[in-house]
């Protein structure tokens, strides 16, 4: 092989790897936007709401139970004999019945160029408990007395906006603040409104009948867990973009651009109600509001196609040096690198201002359009110039169509490799490789 196109392959290596540099720069500086996106909404999260669970209401049983323990052997002439003690427990019962209906309205808050969703929900709850006859407890023991409170679970407090009136056998309550927290209150990471129900006679079935209205505010995510023995959940919004996750999916669902509704239907058998309790357990469901385009997300993973963008224009100017033997410079290269590089710095600067679509139309555009009338220059003719700016409109378009569909990328990738193999396969099929370098050198001679 002739040294001077050896010398030209390495130079075109070598340029390639440089420009990683530049890329890698801008990676970083798209994953600092980013990180500071997420600043702002914690901060916006901590000055209204921050994502909210609701875990409840549910009742908490309170009782002292007369046990029998054995006394101990050292106590002369007590072996084999029993002392009765009296031990205080708590059960939580699950409601019989839990319905919740709720219509959730999302708002953008804006801090500078960053931005956070906030969801308000206005939510309906009702249903009823069935407490008793509990003859003796759970262990065995007798039961001397109880007491029940109802509960209710809330990841943050600070996020409800009404002093709700919850209707208990007709008559009305108000929760208590949730004060220090209780038993199992630090690990399950939700603070408890409170509702005295007073004393019960276990000796016989007492049945709670409940509901309440609840305005809650939170940041990008709502999570309920269905602690019902039947629960029927049904919400709404004027959001088009909800991501349902969770251990349970909506039984029924519609998306559109006017907004989602979805129910639940979830039985006791379908969860764990001890798991349920504590939102660590995941025994929830679940929406997030997200954004309909992350642009750090989208601009990071644009990035990651960079050096195929450039390896692939590269392999076009070699090609067009092969075929119409005109010598391009190495430094041409490099400024045409360059220029591919600058798009995705162009992309995420238009996209905190603009819209994404337009964000990535008109860096293409002017990267395009720079390039395009560079080569037109650089190559001695319009035509050649327009071939080239018609290339990179098909590689622009490709690359926007992998970004808006993340489950097709590896096919179109995939698709673009192979017609770009293919093309220079079709261009170079009557070439001869042996007397390339020769032929090259008589032209530039």
């Amino acid at each position: 092989m002739d040294k001077k196109l050896l010398f030209k392959i390495t130079a075109i290596c070598f340029m390639s790897l440089l420009l990683l540099v530049p890329l890698a720069l801008i990676q970083g500086q798209i994953r600092d936007r980013a990180q500071r996106q997420n600043e702002v909404q914690a901060s916006i999260a901590n000055s209204a709401a921050g994502p909210q669970v609701l875990i409840g209401p549910v009742i908490a049983l309170h009782y002292r139970e007369r046990v029998e323990v054995p006394i101990a052997e050292a106590e002369q002439g007590a072996a084999g004999k029993t002392r009765s003690q009296i031990v205080e427990r708590t059960v939580m019962l699950p409601p019989e019945k839990l319905t919740m209906t709720g219509d959730t309205a999302v708002e953008t808050r804006n801090k500078g160029i960053y931005q956070a969703r906030l969801f308000r929900l206005d939510l309906a709850a009702s249903g009823h408990f069935v407490v008793g006859p509990l003859p003796e407890a759970p262990g065995g023991g007798h039961i001397v007395d109880a007491n029940a409170e109802l509960l209710l679970g809330i990841a943050d407090p600070r996020g409800v906006n009404n002093d709700p009136e919850v209707t208990i056998n007709g008559k009305p309550h108000r929760f208590g603040s949730p004060g220090a927290k209780g038993k199992g209150e630090q690990e399950a990471g939700v603070k408890r409104l409170r509702i005295e129900l007073g004393p019960l006679d276990v000796q016989r079935e007492n049945r709670f009948d409940f509901a309440f209205p609840l305005q809650l505010t939170g940041t990008t995510r709502l999570a309920i867990a269905p602690t019902g023995e039947s629960n029927h959940i049904a919400l709404k919004s004027a959001w088009p973009h909800p991501n349902f996750g969770g251990r349970f999916l909506p039984t029924v669902r519609s998306v559109s651009k006017e907004g989602f509704t979805a129910q639940w239907e979830i039985s006791h058998l379908a969860r764990n109600f001890e798991a349920t309790l504590n939102p660590a357990r995941g025994e929830l469901l679940s929406i997030d509001f997200i954004d309909p385009v992350n642009v750090y997300l989208q601009s990071e993973r644009a990035v990651k196609y960079g050096v195929l963008f450039i390896v692939l224009t590269f392999a076009g100017f070699f090609l067009t040096e092969i075929l119409r033997r005109s010598p391009i410079h190495p430094m041409q290269y490099l400024l045409v690198g360059l220029a591919l590089a600058i798009f995705f710095l162009l992309l995420i600067a238009f996209s905190e201002h603009l819209p994404f679509y337009a964000a990535y139309g008109l860096a293409a555009a002017a990267c395009i359009g720079l390039i395009a009338t560079y080569l037109s220059g650089a190559l001695g003719g319009l035509r050649p110039g327009l071939a080239f700016g018609a290339g990179l409109t098909g590689l622009y378009g490709v690359l926007y169509g992998v970004l808006l569909s993340e489950d097709n990328s590896l096919l179109m990738g995939s698709v673009l490799l192979f017609l770009a193999l293919g093309t220079t396969m079709l261009a170079t099929r009557k070439l001869n490789w042996y007397g390339l370098g020769s032929q090259t050198t008589e032209r530039t001679e």
